[in-house]
């Protein structure tokens, strides 16, 4: 059964408008990502995969480009972990 992250990606995937920043933080942490509060904006990075990152700003509604970068993350996440 896919868990609450992996529904809200397949969501995202359909439609990047209208998503708040705690959907973007759900489907961060669900995929093991880390985030880190900094002065201005939070900072998402994977433990294990460093320079998969990205920049969050505070605000309640998140910019298309934001899940469009949460997408690309996970999907880059998803080719590093898959068997070779």
């Amino acid at each position: 059964m896919p868990s609450k992250a992996e529904k809200l990606l397949e969501r995202m995937r359909r439609s990047k408008a209208n998503w708040k920043r705690h959907d973007l933080d759900t489907v961060y942490k669900g995929f093991g990502f880390e985030l880190r509060s900094g002065a201005n904006h939070d900072v998402v990075v994977h433990p294990e995969y460093p320079h998969l990152r990205d920049t969050l700003q505070r605000h309640r509604k998140v910019p298309n480009y934001n899940v469009a970068k949460a997408i690309k993350n996970i999907d880059d996440l998803l080719k590093l972990r898959k068997p070779k």
